[in-house]
């Protein structure tokens, strides 16, 4: 067995050690916040839903993105991350990095599309940042089999921070929706914290004290209620944490989500759903460390988070409207042209026709630093 993989504890197991750990995070009354229950079981190491041996991604795991779908939905990344080299300046050092590569499909498409058109370049670097030690081994695992043959350099590191101050692109594809968050619920009075609640007997979902740290952006005014508001303090950390760092550049997220009078009014119980097996569900308790948990990307939020941080939005737009900007239409002709068969024809069209319309809920945002935005508009 590899030393430096994660071992696999048995589910029982591992519930029992998950279960310890939150009765140790909870208050005296057994209560413990939804944000820090949702990492807990998601992220920690050797116990958490992402740190699996098995993968969640794909066909034989619990749910698939954009990248999964074909390799065109990278080569569309690689023609934007390529433009941003190019207004950037080819003899600058550029920092290529993924934010939650998950098991790695889209750098390594990603780069499997850029390396015929840099060649070897040594002022290019690319970074992966996630904190699944299970996922980290098997995306940069497949990032350096796509960019051996153009000697790119891949690695790894802990954070965004550790970078120290760079310039490049960052990317973050479906990870804003899987981090932690706060789930509030209006009273009519007050917001209340939503959590979990262990006891002898067990454990449920349950309301806890009223909220008394209230964040930045400020929270909704008097909604109806009842009313449940999710807000994820981890990925606003995300946003500003690339603002202190990207000197010049572009932030790339796309993800799932509303604006925040949207979740308001149509999601007024929340948007928190559970994945498995390609099932969803929505108790937030059922198979602790087995099941995803998910919740909308709240835009309006983020948006303001970037402001405040210091970074321009340059697009905001659905998946398709961006992927149509950067180059798509003229891809896909390519890659119908080389199909070869009408069978590998009509797979390509399906593929397509998938990634254009069946992710209609993603939009992509792409963000750069307020000084040096005007070098980085997208084309429209």
């Amino acid at each position: 067995m590899d030393p430096g993989a994660p071992h696999e504890s048995a589910p029982g197991d591992r519930l029992a050690r998950l279960l310890r750990l939150a009765r140790d995070g909870a208050d005296g009354e057994g209560f413990l916040p939804f944000d820090r229950w949702m990492d807990l079981v998601l992220y920690t190491e050797g116990l958490g839903y992402y740190a699996h041996p098995r993968s969640p991604l794909g066909p034989a795991g619990d749910f698939y993105t954009a990248p999964h779908v074909h390799p065109l939905f990278a080569a569309a990344f690689a023609e934007r991350i390529l433009a941003v080299r190019e207004q950037l300046g080819r003899d600058r050092p550029f920092s290529l990095v993924e934010v939650g590569p998950g098991d790695g499909t889209l750098i390594a498409g990603t780069l499997s599309a850029l390396g015929p058109r840099l060649g070897p370049d040594p002022s290019l670097r690319v970074v992966l940042v996630e904190r699944s030690s299970t996922l980290r081994v098997a995306a940069l695992a497949r990032a350096r089999h796509a960019a051996r043959p153009f000697g790119v350099p891949v690695g790894t590191t802990d954070s965004v921070a550790s970078l120290g101050p760079f310039e490049g692109a960052v990317v973050a594809n479906e990870l804003l929706d899987a981090q932690p968050v706060r789930r509030l619920r209006w009273n009519g009075t007050e917001w209340r914290e939503l959590g979990v609640r262990l006891t002898d007997a067990g454990i449920r979902a349950d309301e806890g004290p009223a909220v008394h740290d209230p964040p930045e952006p400020p929270l909704p005014r008097a909604p109806s209620p009842g009313t449940v508001f999710e807000f994820s303090p981890a990925a606003e950390g995300l946003v500003r944490e690339v603002a202190d760092h990207l000197v010049s550049g572009v932030l790339l997220l796309d993800d799932y989500g509303m604006e925040e009078d949207e979740l308001l009014r149509a999601h007024p119980e929340g948007t928190l759903a559970t994945v498995r097996g390609h099932r969803s569900g929505s108790d937030p308790v059922a198979e602790p460390g087995e099941t995803d948990l998910s919740t909308f990307v709240n835009w309006t939020r983020v948006r303001a988070v970037a402001r405040t941080a210091g970074l321009e939005v340059l697009s905001d737009r659905s998946q398709a409207e961006a992927l149509g900007a950067w180059g798509f239409p003229r891809l896909f002709d390519a890659a119908i042209a080389a199909a070869g068969t009408s069978e590998a024809e009509v797979r390509l069209r399906l593929a397509v026709k998938n990634l254009l319309f069946g992710f209609e809920r993603f939009r992509i945002l792409e963000l750069a630093p307020v000084r040096v935005a005007d070098r980085f508009r997208p084309p429209t």
